[in-house]
């Protein structure tokens, strides 16, 4: 709790604003926090809006300009504010206005250091220290981010960790509502939840699991999401195709599910893998998914794969990992997956955001 008689404010100035992002928010509000959050409500690239939550406060971005954005930011005068992303030009105009002013702003960060002609361009903002016009520390999700803000120009003190958390207290009860279940009659299905998009490594994966043909055995792949690629024509061979799911239905799935798998080319961080570790199953991810360092040990609780060089062939190995390992293998996976989920919570998440205080 915090000590202050006066509630804290926060302002969150978000692009998306996700389910397992209201499981951090309640955890400040529990922390006597007063939140603000705006968030776009078009241009989303997921059909999740956020519901009414006690105590938390929520603004369509659609409603607001620069200036109309300014001047709530006035009225409110917020202790921290964090912007999730530089793409809105409003953000950005009210970062630096509170900068001016000395007000603590804080960048989210989940990308890479990997150079884009973007990522470029900021680190030679960075070299000139424009960056601290805008922003006063750096939320990161995990090291490959830490190294990514250090690029960036912020100093160590400057930067705190766990910017995501999965909602722990829904995926850590399934786990142990499937601990009986599964060790008795351990499910064989491999589970993908994501867009279906290219850069998830959608048809790697598709691909790796056609390629298995009868060495599949009883498996099944269940494909859960939305995206540009149709997968009608996959309906067959084992594959079951659902559309999106809120996180209670994903919660669901997991009881059912024997592995979870996540191919992509490029994954930043990607809080499904801690949703899914935390549920207590294996994972199978690709060498650019960002979360793997923090829950995933390969070959203690899943496999990694290369998804640069024949990325088909090696996905297809580790399936195959999974599908000739024993179920009580498998159950010790899980295990070990759910142990590596409290890496981080949304505790930790909410106190090192407070910590800058």
């Amino acid at each position: 709790m915090l000590s202050q008689s006066v509630p804290v404010k926060i302002l969150f100035l978000y692009t998306e604003v996700m389910p397992y992002t209201l499981s951090t928010i309640k955890c400040l509000l529990h922390a006597a926090a007063e939140v603000h959050v705006v968030y776009w409500d078009t241009k989303k690239l997921t059909p999740f809006f956020p519901t009414p939550l006690p105590g938390a406060f929520f603004y369509k971005r659609s409603f607001f300009n620069s200036y109309s954005l300014l001047a709530l930011t006035n009225k409110l005068q917020p202790d921290i504010t964090l912007v999730s992303g530089w793409q809105d030009n409003a953000y950005l105009y009210v970062s630096f206005r509170l900068r001016a002013n000395n007000y603590k702003v804080v960048c989210g960060l989940d990308g890479h250091k990997f150079l884009t002609l973007k990522k470029l361009f900021a680190s030679i903002i960075a070299k000139f220290g424009c960056f601290s016009f805008f922003f006063s520390h750096a939320w990161v999700a995990g090291p490959y981010q830490y190294e990514y803000a250090r690029m960036l120009g912020f100093k160590k003190e400057a930067i705190i960790f766990d910017l995501y958390s999965a909602d722990l207290s829904l995926f850590d009860l399934t786990y142990r509502n499937r601990i009986a279940s599964v060790h008795i009659d351990y499910p064989h299905r491999f589970l993908f939840v994501g867009r279906f998009e290219h850069i998830k490594g959608i048809d790697i994966l598709l691909d790796s699991w056609h390629s298995l043909n009868l060495e599949r055995k009883d498996w099944e792949l269940h494909l859960i999401g939305n995206g540009s690629n149709c997968l009608e024509s996959n309906r067959h061979c084992g594959i079951i195709v659902k559309s999106f799911m809120t996180s209670e239905s994903l919660s669901n799935e997991a009881l059912n599910a024997g592995c979870f798998v996540l191919p992509s080319r490029f994954e930043p961080w990607g809080v499904v893998v801690h949703e899914f570790a935390s549920a207590g199953l294996p994972l199978i991810l690709s060498d650019s998914v960002g979360s793997s360092s923090t829950f995933l040990i390969n070959g203690m609780n899943g496999y990694k794969f290369s998804a640069g060089t024949n990325p088909v062939a090696s996905l297809s190995n580790a399936l195959l990992k999974v599908i000739n390992s024993s179920d009580s293998t498998l159950f010790d996976f899980g295990s070990f997956s759910n142990s590596l989920s409290k890496r981080i919570t949304p505790v930790t998440s909410a106190m090192n955001l407070l910590s800058i205080l």
